[in-house]
């Protein structure tokens, strides 16, 4: 029987060797770009020790493309792709400018292939392009911009002025805006993909249908849930291992992402948060799976979010479900919007000691338009995917003077809206 070649100590040794160093030059950069005055800012706050801070220029989309480096590294170690042996290629899915900025984070496996067929933008491509720009636009500037410029920045500026009721409206606006803001960036860049020839994956799926903290990251922010599981979360260990430990890894990952979304502790504690959420839900997964009936069937998973296998819940307990999750999350946004934690305390003392829900009335009428554009973009938002479906599949089907002229009505749209300072896309400070 013919035996299968193995690579040897010494060349597992040495591509271990390069997959450390590799990762080890795209982390150095990130903490010396992203997070060195962090640290500096932290050792002079604690100890006798005066360092000046350093006055640091931040390339653009430095945490994007290092994450492009790492899981091309990662995955060529893995076996998982060849290795790109054409240096144009690899740098051009390097850099390739539409998610850049603010993702969704593309992996060369899911791209090399891609440029290496030379692809051209056929016409279907072309009007689902469109539409995701015109998605994009009316998420970002229509919603999330008006709701950000013309009540959520005035609460989070100073939340001891606003009552308890309107620091709540605050924290929902936000999650909303927060939404609107990034998968707006994300339909827009893939859109521009599209035109451009190139197909990547959805980075948001309905978040706010989750029923609970798990199932709401397997639906957000697909892309980088999906790299931490890949390249954090397993290499700790994953769940191969005691329960506890699959527990600490869990919420390691999460500390891990909180803290690549910009220099300040505040992420870290956001990071914190999300990963005591959904360390708390496995916990309380596993003791209810434990009382309920043997019909129940758990699977276990290698990921960091895991699909939750919907039960045959009633609508309304989902209901329920769905709006204790919205309420939990947006509770954690707190923590990614405001400033310090002096805020957050202000907001929190606000909510809990100073409600005075008979200011609803008042505030319906003085921001009708701001709560109007709440609920319909939460509406809108789960909505059965179905919808959006047909509405993309009707779209496509007209002709390119018809899509050509909802874009451009579309844009006179966004320029009689949008406010009179351009408001940066939220994502693309990290």
């Amino acid at each position: 029987m013919e035996s299968v070649s193995r690579p040897g100590k010494e060349n597992s040794s040495v591509r271990r060797l390069i997959i450390f160093l590799n990762v080890g030059v795209n982390v150095g950069m990130l903490v010396y770009f992203k997070y060195f005055n962090l640290l500096i800012d932290t050792i002079t706050r604690f100890s006798s020790l005066k360092i000046e801070a350093m006055d640091l220029l931040l390339p653009a989309g430095i945490s994007f493309f290092t994450f492009r480096s790492i899981s091309y590294i990662a995955d060529l170690y893995r076996g998982q792709i060849k290795a790109c042996r054409n240096l144009l290629d690899y740098t051009f899915f390097l850099t390739f400018f539409p998610p850049l900025l603010a993702g969704p984070v593309v992996r060369a496996k899911d791209m090399l292939p891609q440029i290496s067929s030379n692809p051209v933008a056929s016409r279907e491509m072309v009007s689902e392009g469109i539409y995701l720009i015109i998605l994009g636009l009316i998420k970002k500037v229509v919603i999330a911009d008006f709701i950000s410029g013309n009540f959520v920045d005035r609460v989070f500026d100073n939340p001891a002025l606003y009552s308890g009721f309107e620091n709540m409206m605050a924290s929902f606006g936000f999650t909303i805006q927060l939404y609107c803001d990034f998968s707006g960036y994300s339909d827009i860049a893939i859109g521009i993909a599209l035109l451009l020839g190139y197909r990547f994956k959805e980075n948001f799926n309905a978040p706010f249908k989750a029923q609970n903290p798990t199932e709401f990251w397997h639906r957000w922010h697909i892309s980088l849930s999906t790299w931490l599981r890949d390249y954090v979360y397993i290499p700790l260990g994953g769940n191969r291992c005691s329960r506890s430990r699959a527990y600490f890894n869990q919420f390691a990952t999460m500390v891990i992402g909180g803290l690549w979304h910009g220099a300040s502790w505040m992420y870290v504690i956001w990071g914190a948060a999300h990963g005591a959420l959904l360390v708390i839900h496995k916990m309380s997964r596993k003791f209810i799976d434990a009382m309920l009936p043997q019909t129940v069937v758990s699977t276990p998973s290698e990921v960091v979010v895991v699909a939750v296998t919907p039960d045959k819940t009633a609508p309304w307990l989902r209901g329920i479900n769905m709006m204790v999750t919205f309420i939990l999350i947006s509770a954690t946004f707190i923590l990614f919007r405001a400033p310090s934690m002096e805020d957050v305390g202000m907001m929190w003392h606000q909510i809990l000691f100073d409600f005075h829900p008979g200011v609803a009335p008042q505030f319906v009428e003085s921001y009708l338009t701001i709560v109007l554009l709440i609920v319909v973009g939460y509406i809108l938002h789960i909505t059965p995917a179905s919808w959006g479906e047909k509405l993309k599949s009707m779209f496509c089907s007209t002709p390119t003077v018809v899509q050509a002229i909802a874009l451009a009505l579309v844009i006179l749209l966004v320029i009689q809206v949008r406010q009179s300072e351009i408001v940066p896309f939220i994502y693309l400070q990290y």
